[in-house]
């Protein structure tokens, strides 16, 4: 009996030399639609899958491989002599080689303008149930869903047969790839139909990016992947290198969080930050004067740090850049003069996200894995209600001073908590991020500060659960105070606000970082 191979493909990548190895090996090709012309317009003989089962494809196709005929056929466990006599009593011949890859749905609805019905008829059957079918008898069918993995299998029929170890590999690749294009399908339909965010099982596809050297530390291993679906293209994931070393996973970690806090802003800006917290925020009429605003703030913490700016970098602020080590620059685009200018550095990565701009979406979702779980949330999209806004004390801040509040709002938003933030005119000038307690922050934010402390004003992520901040803020020549309010001591804070002549706004939201 000869052996068989069956082949059906959508992405028709190497199918015809792969087709004629196999006939060159002593192959039988079974094959359906358009995979079966493009072998036989290449002069390969290759019997219709019709021809196998005696029935005709039907239903616009939707019915073509779903026959006892085929399945017996995959399924029959070789060593196993009462399956090998039934399937000569019923006339059916093994097959013993699967290549098969699938409607292409994630295509489909990437496009454009794309309609239901056109995505639902990409949903394949007849394909994920024969490479599960061969995946399940991975012991005796080879089942092939990566072009990749054709050369493979050919390279070992040469010298004999596919090993085992090769048809266990084949056959994991199976199920992780039907679980994916499963879980893309199923995300798809629920998007569809406005359901909840948060289903009894939760699923979702990713395709890997890259691979990193390793981890958060050198003893773990670590990779990048990227969600699939329409609206990421503001994402690190979509960002191109232009130059440099490969990204670790502690730039990736740090890059997304510059990328978050430079969303909240439309104005001119750049943001500095290290170790996943903003150490200088600069806005500006250009943006060479934004970088210099956020290089003032902490001309300390940007060394060795990562610069994310919101227009595209020209030779003057690339000059800027240069003057010191910096580890990672994103931006929408570069000059051809600024990027000659940082790429003279070797070891500079340099990335380019033409829409840097493009929010975030709180369907994007916020995950952290836990041991034994996942705790999954919107993503953190709000910032405040401007009609939630409430001046509590008897001094309200300036026109100037609220400006510069709403600045120290967006930054403090995207600080570890317990985090504080002063702003001074155009750019922040102390960040007091993660500490375990608020007055520590805040004591942390001023020594950064300095002398640009006096006159500043301060944002704080969540309520004063005491009057030290006011006190120490005055003391430190701070004018007007940002918070979320809503401790049962707010009253402490005002009266001590109030005594010293600072003016105080609750937001009535608060925004931890954990």
């Amino acid at each position: 009996m000869k052996k068989r191979a069956l082949i059906s493909v959508s992405d028709k990548t190497g199918v015809v030399d792969f087709a004629k190895e196999l006939v060159a090996l002593g192959y039988e090709i079974i094959s359906t639609g358009g995979t079966a012309r493009e072998l036989k317009g290449a002069g390969i003989e290759a019997i219709e899958v019709s021809e196998i089962t005696n029935f005709p494809e039907c239903l616009d196709g939707r019915v073509k491989t779903l026959h006892p005929a085929i399945h017996a056929g995959i399924l029959a466990i070789r060593d196993n002599k009462e399956h090998m006599a039934e399937l000569e009593k019923l006339n059916i011949n093994t097959i013993d080689i699967v290549a098969i890859n699938l409607y292409p749905f994630k295509a489909t609805i990437l496009k454009e303008n794309v309609t239901f019905e056109e995505a639902i008829e990409n949903i394949d059957i007849g394909g994920p149930t024969m490479i599960r079918a061969a995946a399940k008898n991975w012991q005796d069918v080879a089942v092939i869903v990566d072009p990749a993995d054709y050369s493979k299998v050919i390279d070992e029929l040469k010298t004999g047969e596919i090993s085992r170890a090769t048809k266990a590999a084949l056959a994991r690749k199976v199920f992780m790839h039907t679980a994916s294009y499963d879980a893309l399908i199923s995300d798809y339909l629920n998007k569809q139909a406005g359901e909840a965010l948060f289903p009894e099982t939760f699923t979702r596809t990713y395709e890997k990016v890259q691979e990193m050297r390793y981890g958060e530390n050198p003893h773990q291993k670590g990779c990048f992947y990227r969600e699939i679906g329409k609206g990421f293209e503001g994402t690190l994931a979509w960002a191109r290198q232009l130059h440099g070393k490969e990204l670790s996973y502690n730039n990736i970690n740090d890059t997304n969080g510059a990328l978050d806090l430079l969303k909240e802003f439309d104005e001119t800006c750049v943001v500095a930050v290290k170790h996943a917290n903003p150490c200088g925020v600069g806005l500006g009429d250009t943006v060479c004067e934004a970088y210099k605003n956020a290089y003032e703030a902490d001309p300390v913490s940007i060394f060795g740090g990562i610069i994310a700016a919101n227009r595209e970098i020209d030779a003057a602020t690339a000059e800027e850049i240069s003057k010191i080590f910096i580890e990672i620059v994103i931006a929408p685009s570069y000059t051809k003069e600024a990027f000659e200018i940082l790429s003279r550095k070797k070891n500079i990565r340099i990335l380019e996200l033409p829409e840097i701009t493009k929010k975030n979406r709180s369907d994007f979702l916020d995950m952290k894995k836990v041991a034994g779980g996942l705790l999954v949330q919107e993503l953190d999209t709000e910032l405040l209600n401007e009609e939630d806004l409430k001046v509590v004390t008897e001094r309200k801040p300036t026109e100037e001073e609220m400006e510069q509040l709403k600045f120290a709002w967006k930054v403090v938003k995207h600080t570890k908590s317990n985090g504080i933030v002063l702003v001074k005119g155009k750019k922040s000038v102390g960040i007091g991020p993660g500490q375990t307690n608020r007055i520590t922050a805040l004591e942390l934010a001023i020594k950064y500060a300095g002398e640009q402390a006096k006159g500043s004003v301060m944002g704080s992520d969540a309520f004063f659960p005491f009057s030290d901040c006011v006190e120490a803020a005055h003391k430190a020549g701070i004018t007007a105070i940002i918070q979320p309010g809503g401790s049962i001591r707010d009253q402490e804070s005002i009266d001590a606000a109030n005594k010293y002549g600072i003016a105080m706004v609750f937001t009535g939201m608060r925004h931890f970082k954990h």
